[in-house]
């Protein structure tokens, strides 16, 4: 088999797995990013540096490669659609127009009768003002924002007075919801009913970044078979090729609502590469490059605690058990609240 040349947009700690997981693959990785200081740039064949519009650059990369995927959603819709003009891109930009925008992306997920928090598009104040029979709610931009950012908790009137809000900027109010459990199930769909999926990860959040992940998740059969069924008909929908995660509430009546979808590998499977003998990385790029797909199996029972700014320097050094795996994302700068590295603690399962 000839050696597979394969183009990754963005250069983040999403990237540098994809590469490790293509490098034991035997795929020829090129990392294309707008970000000098991508993390991919250590763990790719080839790093390209620039920003997504440059013509040279782009001509560039589609020679080269034989194959597109990317590691984050936020890539502009119309760089991904001119690529995958002339190489394939996978998933199909067409999945990112629907995704990239939380008021397509609900309104696709209500259409699959599979329910959502209550929503509404948000213009201006007057929008925010009338609609304020939602709050508490959490006031989002349409478009962007991840990790907490372009976010914003409104509790009563005053706060939604008090909000400033960015001209010509859409958002989204979500009802906030009495949450009891949040659950993640990331699939890998290979093509029409030929997917891997693994079992819901519970996670936990603070200020809306991800801590901690774990499997098996502490829920019941409904909302395990319920979710699992969600992801592959939502894959199947958007007619997806690669590595997709839904993310799940559930309430205090123990409805299970879509929070949002991740066109790609995602946060709460980095234990995979400990847990499984499939990593959600590995499947993914098996998927996008048109490999045979492998039966995917829990090795183990996990946990995973994602790292943030001055607390990967506790970490570097630090001696682990045989049990335990430091991730470290070699990123230049710490920020806070900037994910530095993960951690993952893996055990037997019971029989």
């Amino acid at each position: 088999m000839n050696k597979i040349y394969l183009g990754i947009l963005g250069g983040g700690q999403l990237g540098s797995m994809l590469c490790m997981a293509a490098k034991k693959l035997g795929i020829y990785t090129i990392v294309w990013s707008d970000d000098p200081t991508s993390p991919a740039k250590e763990f790719s064949d080839e790093f390209i540096f620039s920003n997504y519009s440059d013509n040279e650059k782009f001509n560039y990369f589609t020679k080269k490669v034989d194959k597109i995927t990317f590691e984050f959603e936020n890539i502009p819709f119309d760089i991904l659609d001119k690529l995958n003009s002339i190489k394939e891109v996978l998933p199909k930009p067409k999945v990112n127009k629907i995704i990239q925008n939380r008021i397509l992306e609900k309104d696709f997920v209500n259409d699959q009768n599979i329910k959502t928090t209550k929503y509404k598009k948000i213009n201006n104040k007057d929008d925010l003002i009338s609609n304020a029979y939602l709050l508490p709610a959490m006031l989002k931009t349409a478009t962007l924002g991840y990790d907490g950012k372009g976010q914003f908790k409104l509790n009563n009137l005053e706060d939604c007075k008090n909000v400033s809000l960015t001209k010509d900027t859409e958002y989204v109010l979500e009802k906030m919801v009495n949450l009891k459990k949040e659950i993640s199930v990331i699939i890998t769909r290979f093509k029409k009913d030929e997917y891997e999926i693994y079992e819901p990860f519970e996670n936990k959040h603070e200020d809306q970044i991800l801590r901690f992940s774990k499997i098996p998740a502490d829920i019941n059969k409904e909302h395990f078979s319920k979710s699992t069924e969600y992801a592959k008909k939502i894959s199947e929908k958007l007619n997806y090729i690669g590595t997709l995660c839904v993310e799940f509430f559930i309430d205090d009546k123990n409805n299970l609502l879509v929070n949002e979808i991740a066109p790609r590998v995602h946060n709460s499977g980095h234990m995979t590469i400990n847990s499984h003998n499939i990593s959600q990385f590995e499947n993914h790029i098996r998927a996008v490059c048109g490999l045979k797909k492998v039966k995917t199996l829990k090795l183990y029972n996990a946990e995973m605690t994602n790292i943030l700014g001055n607390e990967i320097i506790n970490y570097k050094g630090k001696k682990f058990q045989d049990n335990e795996f430091f991730f470290d994302y070699l990123k230049k700068e710490i920020k806070e609240k900037r994910k530095m590295g993960h951690f993952t603690e893996i055990n037997k399962i019971n029989d």
